[in-house]
């Protein structure tokens, strides 16, 4: 099964844009359609992001979608620290893909990642649909 880390941009843009290519991978990882590894601090991220007065994201839509990726999500135990990224809030997501042997890191900053990191592919939400879901894109 594909295996994939979703960068907390594409978490955002799901809720945001529930009609974009990031909401349809997000349905998709909800329903099993591919393996969607999350570590603690991916979750915190996604959790303190999502929070953010800003994004005016209503609270049981938050507490919905945590609660989705508490339970769908496959947990991921990484190591205390991975430098890779330019910025470095960003090496979470290398960190939980290089454990889990993901085949991607899915994201909306592509420039912010290595383009490969060991196995895992850096893709955007269209790419990781069109190779791997072209029914769905």
């Amino acid at each position: 099964m594909i295996q994939a880390v979703l960068d907390t941009n594409v978490i955002v843009s799901a809720l945001l844009q529930p009609l974009g290519p990031s909401a349809r991978i997000l349905v998709l990882a909800l329903s099993g359609a591919f393996q969607f590894c999350v570590s603690g601090a991916i979750y915190d991220e996604y959790e303190e992001v999502l929070r953010r007065p800003r994004l005016k994201l209503k609270e049981p839509i938050i507490v919905e979608t945590l609660a989705a990726i508490r339970r769908q999500g496959r947990w991921i135990k990484t190591p205390p620290h991975v430098s890779v990224c330019p910025d470095p809030d960003d090496d979470i997501f290398i960190a939980c893909a290089a454990v889990a042997k993901a085949d991607y890191i899915v994201t909306g900053n592509i420039k912010d990642f290595p383009s490969r990191w060991e196995a895992t592919i850096v893709v955007t939400p269209r790419q990781f649909l069109e190779i791997e879901f072209p029914e769905a894109g």
